[in-house]
């Protein structure tokens, strides 16, 4: 019987740096993550919303393209003023702009003096799985993801936006991990949806190729550090280079982003010390992607497609063979 496990849990240890206490992107002091989880009758999908305090005040983002095919609500508005102004949501690629609908009737509920709003939106292709056409996502499936949101350790794998999502030849779906910084986090939440080889630790693991049209990978990236956009923007740079650490094709087909921001609205964090934060949100990515393909499910969906769960045996045999 496959038992979901996070990856430290299988002995996979990532890089050098400690974790945060959850080991997650709400270790970051004031994220709450909410998840609102839709299966049966064909349909493996949902919604997953990160909930920063003070968004409302907006704080310091970036956006980072590695491929650009995906719909991402609100970018160019955050490329524009360097700021997000709202949480951040992800869900399936049809159904994106009904919910940024819905998150624009949450946000005029609590401004009632609001004339312009630049909801944050991304997506992922889950059609392998469900059934992407019917766009089953209502206002109060969006409503219950955000008012649900908490500092909890998220769910991962089969939950959320990642319902139906699959990565590297296997099931797939949300993944968070975190690193601490001498007082600071460093934190990241993965929806994982793309093709490639999966490599863990440097060590290959083949998979029959799952044919789906789906290929991204959305990543948000969460820190507490006093960084500017343009700082930011270059850590989520390097959280899409952090794919290719797990085995990303980087597919010219895949909508692969990061979007970075800060709890802390002062800047002044000098660039030539941004090597630690480097690294952290490097190793935070990796780690996130490989808990959204370990805590995932064998899912049957859709036309009774399937995808399969990751062997955790694979994992233990590629350990060890190196």
């Amino acid at each position: 019987m496959h038992s979901p496990r996070r990856a430290r849990e299988l002995g996979v240890v990532v890089g050098t740096l400690p974790t945060g206490p959850l080991n997650a992107i709400t270790d970051v002091p004031g994220v709450q993550v909410g998840q609102t989880t839709i299966t049966g009758d064909g349909l493996n999908t949902g919604v997953t919303a990160i909930v920063p305090d003070g968004w409302a005040e907006t704080l310091p983002a970036a956006i980072a393209v590695g491929n650009g095919y995906g719909k991402l609500v609100g970018s160019t508005q955050v490329d524009e003023l360097g700021v997000i102004e709202t949480p951040i949501l992800l869900t399936g690629t049809l159904s994106t702009f009904r919910v940024a609908d819905a998150l624009i009737t949450w946000l005029l509920e609590r401004n009632p003096k609001a004339t312009s709003l630049n909801p944050v939106v991304g997506e992922t292709n889950d059609g392998q799985l469900s059934d992407i056409r019917r766009r089953p996502i209502t206002p109060e499936h969006v409503f219950a993801a955000l008012d649900s949101a908490s500092s909890a350790l998220p769910d991962e794998g089969c939950v959320g936006a990642g319902t139906g999502t699959t990565a590297l030849g296997f099931k797939a779906g949300i993944g968070t991990a975190s690193r601490a910084l001498s007082g600071n986090t460093v934190g990241a939440l993965v929806q994982a949806n793309f093709s490639g080889l999966l490599t863990v630790l440097g060590r290959p693991i083949p998979a029959e190729p799952i044919d789906a049209d789906g290929n991204s990978c959305m990543i948000v990236v969460a820190t507490d550090l006093p960084l500017d956009a343009r700082q930011l923007g270059r850590l989520a740079r390097r959280a899409v280079f952090a794919m290719g650490r797990v085995g990303s094709d980087y597919a010219p087909g895949s909508g692969d982003y990061a979007i970075a921001f800060s709890t802390t609205r002062t800047s002044g964090f000098a660039d030539r010390d941004l090597r630690g934060p480097f690294q952290a949100v490097t190793e935070a990515v990796e780690e996130a992607l490989l808990n959204s393909l370990t805590m995932a499910e064998t899912t049957t969906g859709f036309q009774d497609r399937t995808a399969r769960a990751l062997p955790h045996g694979l994992v233990a045999e590629a350990l060890s063979r190196h």
